[in-house]
């Protein structure tokens, strides 16, 4: 079971968000993901509870809540998907590399 919790305080710690979440029962895991460039927190978290019970109540108590100042977004996390990679290989699509034809005018 596993709950999303989207528009958190970029100053918000795993152990803020255990604090808050083990209210509603055993926390499993705590996911943060962080900006790679920066490091910072990039809003948003994951938190795997034990129980789908718990994981409900939580989801009804929190979500819209608000929390360090921000209005918190919390749901039901869906899987994640499989990203295509994004460009920065091959050649360009305006005009086949050939110099010209079918490409755009600007």
């Amino acid at each position: 079971m596993t709950v999303y919790v989207g528009n958190l305080s970029y100053n918000a710690t795993e152990d803020d968000l255990n604090e808050v979440f083990k209210e509603y029962g055993s926390v499993k895991r705590i996911q943060v993901p962080v900006d790679r460039e920066t490091g910072r927190m990039r809003g948003f978290a994951f938190v795997e509870m034990s129980e789908e019970a718990e994981e409900n109540a939580a989801i009804e108590d929190l979500d819209g809540a608000e929390w360090m100042g921000r209005t918190l977004k919390v749901n039901k996390a869906r899987p994640r998907t499989e990203r295509k990679p994004s460009g920065g290989g091959g050649r360009g699509g305006w005009g086949g590399g050939n110099g010209g034809g079918g490409g755009r005018d600007f």
